[in-house]
């Protein structure tokens, strides 16, 4: 009885804590905010001009460009960040204070003193560092920014989950760069070094597509119901005054701009064509009806509808005839995800999935979740494989830059159709990005890119090929650069700790929130 009274009483003082905080850290009242809405393409800009223009050529149809390569596409949105006349929207999940998050940051503020009408709606679990630049920003006349799901303790920002943890634990993982109304850059990437492929180190490897056309006001309309949704407030409501903000941002982006690192993106930011070639009508674009999807924002409350979830959509439009690849960096099927999977698989649907290795992934608690689902899939036929870390892969600017690159780790979310279609986007196949964080993503017509995407899976040196020996053990197939073919036994390139943590965490009740 003794020990039970203590439980009683030591829950009651945890209640009372969390009842304390909530007072003591409230979020802000949005009564009285004003909510800015998107501008449409016009021929008064340039980009817009050409856009429409392009558009009239190509009634009902969007335009896309596969954004494979990392220099590139964070070329794509500098120079879509100069050539801005009259506004730029960006949503993303994660800003890190490094060489080109400060860069890009900059050319933001430089767009905005301009005169372009900037908002920038950013998941506040992704921009630590940045509460005084972002402030300072926040101050300047054409700049709105918003922060999702904010967190009111700002320092130290994770005690607020011990307070607030149903509603922080649910994130924007949403990403987006609108320019115009004209433009926009959509996909798997945040902005950091990390996501942009280039440089010594582990790198994450993504996919972007660039597109123009009805999809931009897709993607427009959506920016601005997040935009206005319950979760998003001012900067001005969170953000202390911070005086010495700009002045920060300042010499940061001065020493970014100075740095070897900024070298090569210099380099190629200076030698891409790509607003030169929008302008002209001469950009290598693929037309066809680009479906745009996206969770409702009021996912990030716990409050969206299950049937207006991005899962159930991608569900509906997952139904091949003859062949799925899917492609995700963190990947938990769960028990309907295997179903799903086997159910092609046993129907004579060429099934194949990609993902991390344990040696290549940066998170391996989702290791130990998707772990639990590789049996059943390689039993059902299912092409199990996943990605092997390696120091160094060839640097290729084409379409199978989207999963052979530089990195050692993949960060792609993306599935190809019968060879026909293509989904890029920010949704991962895992239980968090199909019940806590919001997503988006699109479908695009292409045969080009997804036969692209299939002949990269084609090639066995780049992965281990995970199948069931005569024992019923899972063992690594590895195919070494002449050919042959070498069978691992365990987890390749990995210690017995690195696979006993894995293990342990697998036991534990954690997969919903991974």
């Amino acid at each position: 009885m003794r020990f039970l009274r203590f439980i009683l009483a030591f829950g009651i003082l945890i209640a009372i804590t969390i009842f304390a905080l909530r007072l003591l850290f409230p979020l802000p009242d949005q009564v009285d905010r004003i909510d800015s809405a998107r501008i449409p393409a016009t021929a008064e800009t340039k980009l817009g001009a050409a856009t429409l223009s392009a558009m009239a050529s190509h009634p009902g149809k969007s335009g896309t460009s596969s954004l494979a390569d990392g220099r590139e596409a964070y070329a794509a949105r500098v120079l879509l960040a100069r050539a801005a006349e009259q506004s730029i929207d960006l949503q993303y999940y994660i800003w890190q204070t490094d060489t080109t998050g400060w860069i890009l940051l900059d050319e933001v503020r430089k767009a905005a003193e301009r005169g372009v009408r900037v908002r920038l709606l950013l998941d506040d679990n992704g921009i630590p560092g940045l509460d005084e630049e972002l402030s300072a920003l926040n101050a300047l006349p054409n700049v709105e920014i918003r922060l999702f799901n904010p967190f009111t303790l700002r320092s130290p920002k994770l005690l607020s989950y011990l307070f607030d943890f149903p509603r922080l634990n649910r994130r924007m993982h949403n990403k987006s760069m609108t320019v115009d109304g004209a433009a926009t850059v959509l996909g798997g990437r945040n902005i950091g070094n990390i996501y942009f492929d280039y440089g010594s180190g582990v790198h994450y490897f993504d996919a972007d597509v660039l597109a123009i056309g009805p999809v931009v006001e897709d993607v427009s309309e959506d920016f601005d119901r997040y935009w206005a949704s319950a979760s998003a407030y001012p900067a001005e409501l969170i953000l202390e005054n911070a005086p010495d903000g700009f002045a920060s941002l300042t010499n940061n982006t001065e020493e970014a701009w100075a740095s070897a690192f900024a070298s090569e993106y210099i380099e190629v930011i200076k030698n891409t064509p790509l607003v030169q070639k929008i302008e002209s009508g001469t950009l290598e674009l693929e037309w066809g009806k680009v479906e745009f999807f996206s969770d409702d924002p009021a996912k990030g409350l716990g409050k969206a509808d299950q049937d207006d979830l991005l899962l159930a959509r991608v569900i509906e439009i997952a139904q091949p005839q003859k062949s799925f690849d899917l492609v995700s960096a963190y990947f938990i099927p769960g028990e309907l995800g295997t179903d799903i999977l086997t159910e092609f698989s046993t129907d004579g649907i060429k099934t194949r999935t990609v993902t991390n290795a344990l040696s290549a992934t940066d998170v391996p608690p989702v290791h130990s979740a998707y772990m639990k689902y590789r049996l059943a899939l390689v039993e059902a036929g299912v092409e199990v494989l996943e990605l092997r870390q390696q120091a160094e892969r060839p640097k290729e600017r084409n379409l199978s830059s989207m999963i052979v690159g530089s990195a050692s780790s993949l960060h792609a979310k993306t599935f190809a159709v019968d060879g026909e279609k293509i989904f890029v986007g920010s949704f991962n196949f895992d239980p968090r990005s199909a019940q806590l964080n919001t997503e988006m993503g699109v479908l695009i017509p292409s045969a080009r890119m997804a036969q692209g995407l299939a002949a990269v899976l084609d090639e066995a040196s780049q992965f281990y090929r995970v199948q069931r020996s005569e024992g019923g053990d899972l063992v690594w197939t590895e195919t070494a650069v002449d050919g042959r073919e070498i069978i691992l036994t365990e987890e390749p390139e990995t210690g017995v700790v690195q696979r006993w943590i894995v293990w342990f965490i697998s036991w534990l009740p954690v997969e919903w929130m991974l």
